[in-house]
């Protein structure tokens, strides 16, 4: 008698859906931050359990002073709290209905402590020095205030509506930037669109929002057609083949960023960040890899943001 089971095989990765690949990947290598995450957004219900179970993995980084550390931010390593890692955690909490409350004082205070003079974050504070951090950001005495790790952290405690005496300067800091922009690159207009997106004076907003864009068009930071990659040059300093597309700068529909675009760049976008999921199941990180551990870390964030622009834009996924 032939063995029953001879004829049954596993499905191919190519039959099975984006989803069930991507879930396979999370629970091989992500850690329980990013476990816990995929499980409350794509598995099962948004119960209060399954946010209550992402809050008490993101508490495991939270630091003595009320930021957050233990390279929360895989780029940056060690125990040390950074503006960076409070940005990061933030964006947790907003994903799950949970940035407001004590819980976000306690982050306000943090920042407060930190901040410059002008009530903007740095990037990085001196404190890193002697741990391990990406090469692409420098650790120095005396750093000064960047809308990079500023205009995110402003935008999601606005669309939140949190207030704390913080973010009255802040707020100022980033709108300076931002209306001042002239030459720029990816990560900088994608901290203004944070910044944007959440700010309530909404009029002056999409005013800015309008130039951004044509900036964005002029500059060719945007990568419009992926099958002409060459004609979209990577910006200085970044790595090979570190483009940007328009879906990264509009990760909802809702976005004062998604007007840059057509329909049909943006349908190219999609069907181009679909095409990137890999054979193991999650997608790469673009930007420069410079250890194992952080590029191992950093695949399972950028795979659910992967998901969860795909589905914000009505894409199958499962």
């Amino acid at each position: 008698m032939a063995d029953s089971g001879a004829s049954v095989r596993p499905p191919s990765s190519s039959s099975r859906s984006a989803l069930a690949r991507a879930e396979q990947f999370v629970w091989l290598t992500a850690r329980v931050l990013e476990q816990r995450r995929f499980a409350y957004h794509f598995i099962g219900s948004r119960s209060e359990g399954a946010a209550d179970a992402v809050e008490t993995a993101l508490d495991a980084y939270r630091t003595g002073d009320g930021g957050y550390g233990h390279a929360l931010e895989p780029d940056l390593r060690g125990p040390v709290s950074q503006p960076l890692h409070a940005g990061h955690a933030l964006r947790v909490l907003d994903s799950i209905g949970r940035c407001g409350g004590q819980r976000v004082e306690r982050v306000c205070r943090y920042l407060t402590s930190v901040s410059t003079s002008d009530g903007a974050l740095p990037a990085v504070l001196p404190s890193q020095r002697g741990y391990p951090a990406a090469p692409f950001v420098p650790v120095v005495d005396n750093p000064p205030g960047e809308l990079l790790a500023t205009g995110p952290v402003v935008g999601l405690l606005h669309g939140n509506n949190v207030w704390h005496a913080w973010l009255f300067r802040a707020t100022d800091f980033c709108w300076q930037a931002v209306e001042s922009l002239g030459m720029t690159h990816p990560y900088e207009v994608e901290a203004a669109v944070a910044f944007l997106d959440g700010v309530p004076d909404r009029p002056r907003a999409e005013a800015a929002a309008d130039r951004l864009g044509r900036l964005v068009r002029e500059q060719g930071l945007a990568v419009l057609d992926p099958k002409r990659l060459d004609a979209f040059p990577v910006s200085p300093g970044y790595a090979p083949g570190e483009h940007h597309f328009p879906h990264d700068f509009a990760r909802v529909p809702e976005s004062v960023s998604r007007a840059w675009f057509t329909d049909g760049e943006m349908a190219l976008s999609l069907d181009h960040l679909e095409s990137e999921q890999q054979d193991d199941g999650g997608w790469p990180v673009r930007w420069r890899q410079w250890a194992p551990g952080s590029a191992l870390e950093s695949r399972p964030i950028v795979s659910i943001d992967a998901l969860r622009t795909l589905r914000a834009y009505g894409r199958r996924i499962d």
